[in-house]
């Protein structure tokens, strides 16, 4: 698959579960989370749109407040399914934004980020996921999801 360099008008940012105890165990936690938040800086000043998901946020707590108040004006989207795509919130708010470039950030790279990514790209967007704004609870996990998006023309970039 060949993919468009990102252009500001076609791209929207994902902010996938970087909630409670769980965001706490991530490898490199302090590095992952001011990378986020740079993300989030950066979208803001671009006016790229921000969708935020929450995976059942009664069980594993709210979003970081240092990421939450980053979003104040969004609604979190929370969710059951460990893909965004797999809530009809996070589908429909996608689909109103028309962008058809699609950045990810968050946790865990091998299973939500993993999942949210691949189902995008089955649905036609291009999905870059920002390596450095990722992390899993091993490192071994990380890159592995990282290759695996890779080898299905997922672009894994910085």
């Amino acid at each position: 698959m060949i993919t468009q360099p990102l252009d500001i008008a076609a791209s929207s940012l994902v902010v996938i579960d970087v909630q409670g105890k769980l965001a706490q165990l991530m490898h490199d936690k302090d590095a992952l989370f001011r990378n986020i938040i740079i993300l989030i800086k950066a979208a803001k000043a671009l006016d790229i749109p921000i969708t935020w998901c929450q995976q059942v946020p009664r069980a594993l707590g709210p979003t970081l407040p240092a990421i939450a108040d980053l979003l104040t004006g969004l609604q979190p989207i929370d969710k059951a399914a460990f893909s965004c795509c797999g809530s009809d919130l996070f589908n429909a708010a996608l689909n109103a934004l028309d962008r058809p470039q699609t950045l990810l950030c968050g946790i865990e790279t091998h299973v939500c980020v993993y999942q949210t990514a691949m189902d995008l790209a089955r649905k036609g967007y291009q999905v870059t996921v920002v390596a450095d704004a990722v992390s899993s609870r091993t490192v071994q996990n990380r890159q592995t999801a990282l290759a695996r998006m890779t080898a299905a023309g997922i672009v894994v970039a910085s």
